[in-house]
């Protein structure tokens, strides 16, 4: 089992940087991605990006590029989304979350992941 908890969300103004932390604990060691996904009201969960961990590549939804950059670090067993440049669309719930087998499901799936964190709500204004 794999646990996962957000930090760092919370409310900014349009043009402003957030970066999100997600601390994993448990057994880690077998994690093959992470991955961060949002929710805004009456919206479906969608794919933000994902790194992979064992050769730190990076993957990011194409409304994401350039202005999102995840990152970890491996002592702190911590994956990061650095946010810049928000904008009030960007106002959801963020979720990071983890797989360790390989499934039918692409990366970009959120069905593709067992494990889940809590969430952090992030709400840009105006």
């Amino acid at each position: 089992q794999v646990q996962l908890v957000e930090s760092g969300g919370g409310l900014v103004q349009a043009g402003d940087s957030l970066r999100l932390s997600c601390a994993a604990s448990g057994r880690t060691g077998g994690v093959l991605a992470t991955a961060w996904f949002r929710q805004a009201p009456g919206n479906e969960r969608d794919f933000v990006g994902l790194i992979k961990m064992v050769t730190d590549t990076t993957t990011y939804a194409d409304s994401m590029k350039g202005r999102f950059t995840i990152s970890r670090d491996h002592a702190k067993n911590a994956v990061y989304l650095q946010m810049d440049r928000l904008k009030p669309e960007d106002t959801a719930v963020y979720y990071c979350a983890a797989r360790d087998t390989l499934n039918y499901y692409s990366d970009y799936s959120p069905d593709a992941y067992e494990y889940w964190g809590q969430g952090t709500q992030v709400t840009v204004s105006s």
